[in-house]
């Protein structure tokens, strides 16, 4: 059998990933894939679709650990690849050959594999005899083209995540547009209302090292903290993570800052990666406060988190640092869901203000929550170390907080119908 070499000159795969992105733009996004550890990958493509899916899942926060690289020629161009070179962790294979000739190609294949590479195959004939096949070779997984950068990535997710497992628990970052925007005090309520609303555990990670008010929001002065975690990150583990976390209520802890200005916090993306990767295992839900300043860690964390908020009062200045982090996470995390938007402290009096509708027109953005001023209420929750629902359960904030809370854990609110009178009689006759 005649085998090609590998092409000296590859096609553009930004451009095929363009190309792939557009035809996706309508496809809902895939987010039940989970990060993968550091693998490496090889990949043989045939066509320019499923290369330029590849492209977009490489480029994915989730595969952001491997180190992919990718090929055309197909099965030929691998076999003439590995003749000569070990086989990588993971080799994603694309044929459009028919049956008898994609299983003796598998066979070949097979004689040049190392112990512990699995095998991915994207081909082009839905056919359940080809997948029995297969799997008899010792293939771990049989897609059938075209496929979605979503479907791709969640294959390789579950080679490398064991389904048995707790799930990993999901990342929402919050950042201001602006300094004193309010999002941690959008990130402290919202946290506090997912747990109550769910009754599911939530962490409160405060990044803001020197001056996070998470402790001064939940009424604690806890002596540790993300701090010391960060210090010495190979050393947290589930045992010293409940010793550094505050249980505040029921199901909701916080990570504390150290809030203290005695040393500088230059903490790398690694660390906070490594801490915060502990906590998520614990946990369903990370609510990360994130400090308004961006230095390489804070980029790392906002474009790796599941979720990410922006909360932004309605004037210029928030407005165009707002459309700053929107277009970064638009270019960089194309398979996620957009960020949500919090448009808070709208109605200041005597202040001009963008409208709410132009503010939103701006971005492309839809505000996931429009929040009223009332400095009332959130002045005295601040002062009195309490929740916005906690100071005045009918505040007009409440129902904005939890209708995001709910988004942000891909919940619907259940709204029970009152039934009164009328109907009531009615439904006695």
């Amino acid at each position: 059998m005649s085998h090609s070499a590998l092409p000296t000159t590859q096609p553009d795969l930004e451009d095929l990933a363009d190309m792939a992105f557009v035809a996706e733009a309508d496809e809902p996004v895939q987010s039940s894939a989970r990060p993968v550890p550091r693998i490496s990958i090889q990949v043989f493509c045939e066509t320019a679709p499923v290369a330029g899916a590849m492209q977009i899942a490489a480029d994915d926060r989730r595969l952001s650990k491997t180190h992919v690289s990718i090929h055309m020629g197909g099965c030929p161009a691998a076999l003439q690849h590995f003749g000569s070179n070990p086989t990588p962790n993971l080799i994603v294979l694309e044929s459009t050959a028919q049956r008898e000739k994609l299983l003796s190609d598998i066979d070949t294949l097979a004689e040049h594999c190392d112990a512990g590479t699995k095998v991915v195959i994207i081909g082009h004939l839905n056919d359940v005899v080809i997948y029995r096949e297969l799997l008899k070779r010792g293939v771990s997984e049989y897609l059938v083209a075209p496929v979605t950068a979503g479907q791709i990535m969640e294959s390789i997710s579950h080679l490398y995540n064991n389904p048995d497992t707790d799930p990993v628990g999901h990342v929402h970052a919050y950042i201001g547009a602006k300094g004193g925007s309010g999002s941690s005090t959008i990130c402290h309520n919202t946290a506090w209302m997912l747990s109550e609303a769910l009754k599911s555990n939530v962490v409160v990670a405060d990044l803001d090292l020197a001056f996070g008010t998470t402790g001064l929001d939940f009424n604690q002065d806890p002596l540790q903290g993300i701090g010391d975690a960060l210090a010495t990150p190979e050393r947290l583990d589930e045992v010293l993570l409940d010793r550094l976390l505050t249980k505040c209520s029921e199901h909701l802890s916080i990570f504390a800052a150290p809030v203290t200005l005695e040393r500088g916090y230059d903490i790398s993306a690694e660390s906070c990666e490594s801490v915060l990767d502990v906590v998520r295992q614990n946990v369903p839900f990370v609510a990360i406060d994130m400090p308004h300043t961006w230095m390489s860690w804070t980029k790392s964390v906002l474009l790796q988190a599941d979720e990410v908020i922006i909360t932004a009062a309605p004037d210029l200045a928030n407005l165009r640092n707002a459309k700053n982090i929107v277009d970064l996470l638009r270019q960089t995390r194309r398979n996620d869901s957009p960020p949500h938007l919090v448009l808070n402290t709208v109605g200041l009096p005597k202040r001009p203000e963008i409208a709410v509708k132009e503010f939103e027109a701006a971005l492309g953005l839809k505000a996931a929550a429009v929040i009223e001023f009332d400095i009332e209420t959130f002045g005295q929750a601040a002062n009195n170390g309490q929740m916005i629902a906690e100071t005045n359960a009918k505040a007009r904030a409440v129902p904005s907080l939890r209708q995001l809370a709910l988004a942000l854990a891909h919940r619907e609110e259940r709204v029970e119908k009152k039934i009164g009178l009328l109907e009531r009689l009615k439904l006695k006759r």
